[in-house]
């Protein structure tokens, strides 16, 4: 952990220096971040198996980062920013997949679906754009503009809203029902009473088997009642659904998926429509981009014009 400090300390040094946002300030900076790469590389290979690997990434990531700062304070253009994001998002990943080879079996397959969704998350952010922008309502009724993380972070809160109103109401059953078996209970010990006294057997068990069809009638109708009350609190979380948000998902499974480079493919939604483009260096590719667009839920048409290089 030293060595990591060491290597991103000495990599955001090189570039603090260029400060008169022109090119030959950039690419001063950039010499000198990849020349203390290069430095820190050589020490990387004095270690051996993972731990050497690890290290290697580590200096990658702090590489991405300097380059990525010397982006941000001599070539501030939104599309520059956003490849050096992408770069430091992608070293990110490796190196995240490097530390997760150090674990075995359930652990190692949890890390690195982490690190993939993880990734996903960063490429989506680095990709997003004033196209991303939609327009939600606050619990006002007021609309503001809301980026894709936004509207995630909005439909992860009405879902939990659905599912704790699902847990409240059947809660809510449960007791209810608990009640009525206690008084049906409670009135068939009455009657059963009553019939060894004055009523006969029969006119006790049918007294006895239209209490138990009423307590049948009722718990159906709780049961529907609570089904009616879930469906609604799901359909919020469902409505939040947006063309900004398919998109946002489409980028995230092609960043995710190991036979599509997220990057090649544009995505844009119009009303639940997904259209592809760019350039892909196989059709493999291309069916695989369409493939995944067409499994993210909200979908309804996928329309492609991806050529192949």
């Amino acid at each position: 952990m030293q060595k990591a400090a060491f290597i991103t300390l000495a990599l955001v040094s090189a570039v603090a220096f260029g400060q008169n946002n022109d090119s030959a300030a950039y690419k001063a900076a950039h010499d000198k971040a990849e020349a203390t790469y290069k430095s820190a590389k050589k020490q990387c290979d004095t270690l051996k198996d993972n731990a050497e690997d690890v290290c290697t990434e580590e200096a990658k990531v702090a590489r991405a980062q300097a380059e990525r700062d010397a982006v941000a304070q001599h070539k501030n253009t939104g599309t520059e920013l956003q490849k050096a994001d992408r770069k430091l998002a992608d070293a990110k990943y490796e190196l995240a997949k490097e530390k997760c080879d150090d674990l075995a079996g359930d652990a190692k397959n949890s890390c690195q679906a982490q690190a993939r969704s993880m990734k996903a998350n960063a490429t989506a952010s680095a990709t997003a754009d004033g196209r991303t922008a939609v327009l939600v309502n606050n619990a006002d009724g007021s609309a503001v503009a809301a980026s894709a993380a936004d509207v995630r972070d909005r439909t992860a809160v009405a879902a939990q809203n659905a599912k704790e109103k699902t847990v409240e109401v059947a809660q809510a059953a449960k007791e209810k029902t608990a009640e009525m078996v206690a008084a049906t209970k409670e009135k068939t010990a009455e009657m059963t009473q009553r019939a060894k006294t004055s009523e006969t057997a029969q006119e006790t068990k049918a007294k006895t088997a239209e209490l138990a069809q009423a307590t049948k009638e009722k718990s159906s109708e709780m049961a529907q009642s609570a089904r009616e009350k879930t469906a609604v609190a799901a359909g919020g979380a469902q409505a939040v659904m947006s063309d900004t948000m398919i998109t946002a998902k489409v980028k995230a499974d092609m960043a995710a998926d190991r036979n599509v480079k997220a990057m090649d493919v544009h995505v844009e939604t119009e009303k639940g429509v997904v259209m592809l483009s760019g350039f892909v260096p196989s059709k493999a590719e291309a069916d695989r981009a369409v493939e995944l667009a067409r499994g993210v839920n909200g979908v309804t048409e996928v329309k492609s014009s991806i050529q192949v290089k």
